[in-house]
């Protein structure tokens, strides 16, 4: 009897990984180990960074929306408060292009806002 070798799936896998590697440089795209090991790390690296951008998009919806603020005179925190005291469902990316390409919608949420904090 013929004995049975797992060549197919092995040249699949090896194949699935080169072609995983396409346009790495030097040994990253044609050494079957330094490939694995290259392609395996920049899967690491796609999976922690689509989370990274979810963090930096808020922050940089938060500094846009603190800058509108407290350019017409009311800190970021207590807007919030009066959103979400006002029943506004608004959210943060909203809120921020509000404020960059719409000033008088922004400035009618402000309002609304400033209606409903708490007074200090």
């Amino acid at each position: 009897m013929v004995r049975a070798r797992h060549n197919p799936a092995k040249l699949r896998r090896k194949r699935r990984l080169l072609k995983a590697a396409k346009g790495y440089w030097g040994a990253r795209k044609n050494l079957q180990r330094v490939t694995r090991e290259a392609v395996h790390h920049a899967w690491n690296y796609a999976f922690r960074d689509r989370r990274a951008k979810k963090r930096d998009f808020r922050q940089l919806w938060i500094a846009r929306i603190t800058a509108a603020c407290e350019a017409r005179g009311m800190k970021y925190s207590r807007f919030i408060n009066g959103l979400k005291k006002a029943g506004v469902t608004l959210d943060r990316k909203a809120l921020a292009e509000l404020a960059i390409h719409d000033a008088g919608a922004f400035d009618a949420v402000l309002t609304t806002a400033k209606s409903h904090a708490p007074a200090c």
